[in-house]
C-alpha cells in the first residue's frame, strides 16, 4: 500500500507530514517506556522482519497481490510506540534506497501504514484480551483479529486522504469500493502472518513480547490420573529456556532467508493499492521517484544481471540496513530512558 508521489496533493501531503512527524515525536517519548536492553534489539529485528515479509507478496484475488504492512505485528509484539517507530524506519529504508513509496508521500504512507494500522490494531488487541482469558491460545486469536481489522482501516484512511486532497477526478465511491474490498483480503493474510509469528515468539519468549505481559495459565490438578484446571488460582506462565541472543540470531537468519532467498517466488502481481490505481485511473499523476536511480531500486541490485540473485541481495542489504538503523534508534531511546531514571 505504499502511495507513491502524486497520487496526493501537496497540501495534504505536507499536513499528514506534520502529523508523521508529531506521531513519531509521542513515539520516542513513548518508547522509553517499552523498550529496556532486552527488548530494543528485539524491536530492530522486528523492523528488519517487517521488511522481510513485505517483500513476499501473496495473490489475493484474480491479479491482484498484497503483503503484510506489520503494524500490528510490531505493536503486539513490542508496544504500540515502538511499533509505529519500527514500520516508520522500514518505510524510510524503502523509500530512501529502494523507490518504494513516495519522498513527498512519505507522511502519507507514514500515516496510513505505521500510524492507522499500529493505533486500530492495538486498540482492537487490548479490548480482546480484557475479556479473552490471559492465555496463549487467546492473545494470539486476539493478534489475528487485530491485524485483521487495521488492513481495511488502513485503506479506508488512504481513501478519506484521497478525499482530501488526490490529484484526479474519479468517483470517492468508486475508491472505496475497491480499495476496502481488496484490502479486507489482504487483511486476511496479514492476520495469518501476525498470528502465526506471535505465537512463534510467544512460544519461546513470552516475556520479551509486549503484549504477553501478565500472560497467565490455570493450575493444573490431577484428578483420579487426569489433568484438570484448577478452579480459580491462576499462575504466571515461565518462560522457556531460549537466551535472547538465539531468538535474536534466529530471527534476523529467518529474515534475510525470506528477504535474500524466498522474496524471489513472491507474487509478481501489482499489490492492492497498484491496482486499484490502474483500474480506476488515480495513477494518472504518479511522478517519477525522486530515489529512481538508487543502486536498489526496485528492490535489485544494479549491474547485476542476475534477477535471483539481484533481487536477493537486495533484500539481504535491505535487512541489514534496517536492522542496524532500527536496532540504533531503538537502543538510543533506551539509552536515555537509562541516564535519566540515573540522574
Amino acid at each position: 500500500m505504499h502511495v507513491p508521489d502524486g497520487f496526493i496533493d501537496a497540501p495534504v501531503s505536507a499536513a499528514t507530514g506534520v502529523v508523521a512527524a508529531a506521531a513519531i515525536a509521542v513515539s520516542l517519548r513513548g518508547a522509553r517506556r517499552e523498550l529496556d536492553e532486552r527488548t530494543a534489539p528485539l524491536a530492530g529485528l522486528v523492523a528488519a522482519f517487517i521488511f522481510a515479509v513485505q517483500m513476499l507478496n501473496f495473490p489475493v484475488a484474480a491479479g491482484t497481490s498484497g503483503h503484510l504492512l506489520g503494524g500490528a505485528l510490531a505493536a503486539i509484539l513490542v508496544g504500540p510506540y515502538t511499533g509505529v517507530l519500527c514500520v516508520s524506519v522500514v518505510l524510510l529504508m524503502q523509500g530512501i534506497l529502494f523507490a518504494d513509496g513516495g519522498l513527498t508521500a512519505l507522511g502519507v504512507n507514514i500515516t496510513d501504514m505505521a500510524i492507522t494500522t499500529t493505533v486500530v490494531a492495538y486498540a482492537v488487541f487490548r479490548g480482546l484480551v480484557k475479556v479473552l482469558p490471559r492465555t496463549r491460545r487467546s492473545i494470539t486469536a486476539a493478534s489475528f483479529t487485530a491485524a485483521l481489522l487495521s488492513v481495511p482501516a488502513a485503506a479506508l484512511v488512504f481513501t478519506l486522504l484521497y478525499a482530501l486532497g488526490g490529484t484526479t477526478d474519479v468517483s470517492l465511491g468508486k475508491v472505496a469500493t475497491a480499495m476496502i474490498g481488496v484490502h479486507v483480503l489482504i487483511g486476511v493474510g496479514e492476520a495469518a502472518i501476525t498470528a502465526l509469528t506471535v505465537g512463534a515468539v510467544i512460544a519461546v519468549r513470552p516475556d520479551l513480547v509486549h503484549g504477553a505481559r501478565g500472560l497467565e495459565q490455570r493450575l493444573k490438578l490431577r484428578v483420579n490420573g487426569e489433568l484438570v484446571d484448577a478452579p480459580t488460582q491462576l499462575e504466571p506462565v515461565a518462560a522457556p529456556r531460549t537466551s535472547r541472543r538465539r531468538l535474536w540470531i534466529g530471527g534476523l537468519a529467518t529474515s534475510l532467508l525470506l528477504a535474500g532467498f524466498v522474496s524471489f517466488y513472491a507474487s509478481s502481481n501489482p499489490d492492492g493499492l497498484e491496482k486499484v490505481a490502474a483500474d480506476q485511473g488515480i495513477d494518472r499523476q504518479t511522478k517519477e521517484h525522486a530515489s529512481a536511480d538508487s543502486p536498489l531500486a526496485d528492490y535489485g541490485v544494479r549491474d547485476v544481471d542476475d534477477a535471483r540473485l539481484s533481487g536477493g541481495l537486495a533484500g539481504v542489504i535491505g535487512v541489514g540496513v534496517t536492522v542496524v538503523a532500527g536496532t540504533g534508534v531503538f537502543w538510543a531511546v533506551r539509552k536515555r530512558r537509562s541516564t535519566s531514571q540515573a540522574a
